[in-house]
Parts: C-alpha cells; sequence; structure tokens
C-alpha cells in the first residue's frame, strides 16, 4: 500500500472552516482508480496544524489522480485561508503492516 501524507499549519485561525471543509468534502477522490481511504488529523497540541493521510493500492494511482483530479478537490478551500509559510509538505510511505 502507497500512503501521501500531506501537512499544513493555518496562519489565519480559519482551523474550524478548514475542519469543516474536511468533513462536508465533496468525495471525488473517493471512486478514483487504486483510492482506499483518507484520514484527516489535527494534533491536539496544536489545532492549527492539518495532518491527511491518503491511501492507495499502489504510488500509480495517486500519481495519476494527482496529475488528473487534484485541482477539483481543492476547489471547496475555504476563501480567505492562509498557510503559514513553508509549512505545507507531502511526504510518501510504503506501509509495512497494519
Amino acid at each position: 500500500m502507497f500512503v501521501a501524507l500531506s501537512t499544513f499549519t493555518i496562519a489565519n485561525e480559519m482551523a474550524p472552516q478548514v475542519k469543516e471543509a474536511f468533513i462536508n468534502r465533496p468525495h471525488f477522490v473517493d471512486s478514483a482508480p487504486g483510492f482506499i481511504r483518507m484520514q484527516v488529523l489535527s494534533p491536539q497540541e496544536n489545532p492549527d496544524e492539518i495532518w491527511m493521510m491518503t491511501f492507495w493500492a499502489g504510488e500509480e494511482s495517486y500519481n495519476a489522480w494527482y496529475k488528473n483530479h487534484m485541482q477539483e478537490s481543492h476547489q471547496n478551500v475555504p476563501k480567505g485561508l492562509r498557510l503559514v509559510p513553508h509549512s505545507a509538505k507531502v511526504r510518501f510511505f510504503e506501509q509495512i503492516c497494519e
């Protein structure tokens, strides 16, 4: 299994709106070939930080979705959202066991 972990920190006190947007997301990625699931987390010690993990059958599935559909999945980002500079990161993982 291939896992993509995106992290970012919200700079302008819009964490509640961002979390609500995730809760009410349009689920575009759910029907992508190879998509397994998504988890969105926020550390208790920093509620302005968001961790989004997507689980895929393989890296090729993620790359195809990212290339063709990632833009549409971000169209419901709350207006006016600002991130802490350089806080947005994406890391990729191979799942060893569950």
